[in-house]
């Protein structure tokens, strides 16, 4: 889900220019007004699913995080709330059981997700989610972000750990809302296919490319293949309110302090979510992966 170009190309604002310093700022203001909103509209009961893209990678995307900050979020995360595997929420929510916990995913398969994210994981016994986006794996070849893929060898390690569980985030990260229906399937089907044999499994969840709904077609093809499905928007999943194909998820971001962190955990900055979805659909306009 992380953006079509590189994350350090030219004319990006570092943190300390001007133009960083604005957006910082203006990210900050946002943050602090769906934190006030939050008291206006508490966040209900249920599953909260953060989503994470990269730890440690060493550029300045707003979703690489410092790996010190994400284990410091995993700390919160252990003693402040009940962290499911995502097979167990899914499970309380298809039968409507009242539930309250937090579900942790990474999107697309870079290096680090071996190198610093599971080393984390296993020092906190937390399990996650990894829905890898198999051609750059399977090719070893960079994202089109310049992020370097994860191994076979290396994610197979990282499932031996008991924590890890591997779904689908499409062969080769094209949108799903303009793929060519003549495609889908065997995009899909690729995908299915690689995770089986490399990992020894075949994936029961998907999560869409950047976030964005599928065409009519794309989400026929994954209601057939998948348990559950995942997408943005940072609002809780209800017990007998949610469609297990249109999971909420929030994104966790290198600008949220603890404060915000912590409101996220809890279900809130939805504002913040309506905000950063509304302007995902502007971005990605015209793009295909």
């Amino acid at each position: 889900m992380a953006g079509n170009n590189r994350t350090d190309r030219p004319g990006q604002p570092s943190p300390g220019s001007t133009a960083g310093l604005t957006a910082v700022n203006s990210r900050t203001f946002i943050k602090r007004l769906a934190v006030a909103a939050d008291y206006v509209a508490h966040p209900p009961s249920g599953v909260v699913v953060l989503i994470y893209h990269r730890v440690g990678g060493g550029s300045a995307s707003e979703v690489d995080l410092d790996p010190g900050a994400f284990d410091a979020q995993l700390s919160h995360l252990a003693e402040h709330h009940r962290v499911l595997s995502l097979d167990d929420a899914i499970d309380a929510l298809a039968i409507g059981s009242p539930i309250d916990g937090v579900v942790l995913t990474v999107d697309d398969g870079t290096a680090d997700f071996a190198d610093v994210v599971v080393p984390a994981l296993s020092r906190h016994n937390l399990p996650a989610t990894l829905y890898a986006a198999t051609r750059f794996i399977d090719e070893g070849i960079e994202f089109p972000w310049g992020a370097p893929p994860i191994s076979w060898s290396a994610l197979r390690d990282c499932v031996a750990t008991g924590l890890i569980t591997v779904g689908s985030h499409t062969h080769s990260h094209w949108l799903m809302d303009r793929l060519d229906a003549s495609v889908i399937d065997g995009d899909l089907d690729r995908s299915i296919d690689l995770i089986g044999e490399h990992v020894g499994h075949s994936p029961a969840h998907f999560a869409y490319p950047k976030a964005l709904p599928g065409s009519a077609e794309a989400e026929i093809a994954v209601r057939q293949r998948f348990r559950s499905a995942a997408l943005a928007a940072s609002r809780v999943n209800r017990p007998g309110h949610t469609d297990l194909h249109r999971l909420w998820r929030t994104p966790v971001q290198r600008s949220d302090t603890p404060e915000f962190f912590a409101a996220k955990a809890r279900g809130g900055l939805r504002f913040e979510g309506e905000l950063r979805s509304l302007a995902g659909r502007v971005k990605y306009r015209g793009m295909s992966k």
